[in-house]
């Protein structure tokens, strides 16, 4: 049985099982660490800049991942009712402060992924929503109109009212008001730490949603490596992590998809194709 925002997906035998004897994201997590060299990435940005394009080393890393999951499907699966689903859409999501403030209210914000989308089409639809949001011209939608209307509610009511939504979510029943603009429906959770000088770290998945992957991205540092002849030399690096429920593909599944995020971090000019052309 489909889903409205997902098909259903066949697995083996062997698959199922693990599915039922591990059903929850939480029993399923697997996180992967790397720090990824962004020299190229670096030189490319300072180009962009001079160019008077408005780039972030944020819209870099979300085109990047954009062109992975597009031509990596299983990173775009989840589990619900102990059945496997592939999203109908690729839709990347982040939470952002209204200002740059401790006490400042947080949005979540969620971008739609589309086949002829580059840095250039993902960096103006990311500034448009953050612009509407830090601007107060954005209105509270979907899910970030019903968390301000859920959370006032008191515990005797709020409590029974979201195990209803956690039921319903497994059934894919939830109306938009609900899943729209929520980041635990979406392909992917981006964190940029790097942002604020934070590292890379880990975060827990959550079992309510369709949301099967979470990254991290730190800041950005210079840091001496041992080049292939063996010598020393200063570069720019970048730790990035990525939480994943390992029901979803296989470790092999993983590591490739991580490496191809670095190989066009490390060769940059691949973000201005369209997330639809193939990778080398």
């Amino acid at each position: 049985m489909n889903r409205k925002d997902a098909r259903r997906v066949d697995v083996t035998t062997l698959m199922q099982c693990c599915i039922d004897l591990k059903p929850t994201r939480k029993e399923n997590e697997v996180y992967i660490d790397r720090k990824i060299d962004v020299t190229e990435l670096v030189k490319y940005m300072e180009d962009c800049r001079k160019e008077g394009k408005k780039y972030t080393y944020f819209h870099a890393f979300m085109t990047a991942i954009a062109k992975v999951i597009y031509h990596r499907p299983k990173l775009n699966r989840f589990i619900a009712n102990r059945h496997m689903y592939e999203h109908n859409d690729i839709l990347l999501s982040f939470v952002a402060k209204i200002a740059l403030d401790d006490k400042a209210e947080e949005l979540m914000l969620v971008i739609p992924i589309e086949d002829r989308d580059n840095m250039d089409s993902i960096a103006g639809k990311i500034a448009e929503k953050v612009e509407k949001l830090r601007s107060a011209k954005m209105e509270a939608k979907g899910a970030n109109s019903a968390a301000d209307f859920l959370g006032k509610l008191p515990n005797i009511v709020r409590v029974p009212v979201f195990g209803l939504i956690k039921l319903l979510g497994r059934y894919g029943l939830l109306p938009a008001s609900i899943t729209d603009n929520n980041i635990y429906f979406t392909s992917m959770i981006i964190s940029n730490l790097g942002s604020i000088g934070c590292g890379a770290i880990y975060h827990n998945l959550a079992d309510f949603g369709t949301c099967s992957s979470l990254t991290s991205i730190g800041e950005i540092k210079d840091e001496i490596i041992v080049n292939e002849k063996g010598k020393q030399e200063i570069r720019k690096v970048c730790e990035f992590g990525v939480t994943l429920d390992e029901r979803i593909a296989d470790g092999f599944y993983f590591a490739k998809s991580v490496a191809m995020i670095e190989k066009i971090l490390q060769d940059p000019k691949l973000l201005d194709d369209p997330v639809s052309k193939p990778i080398e």
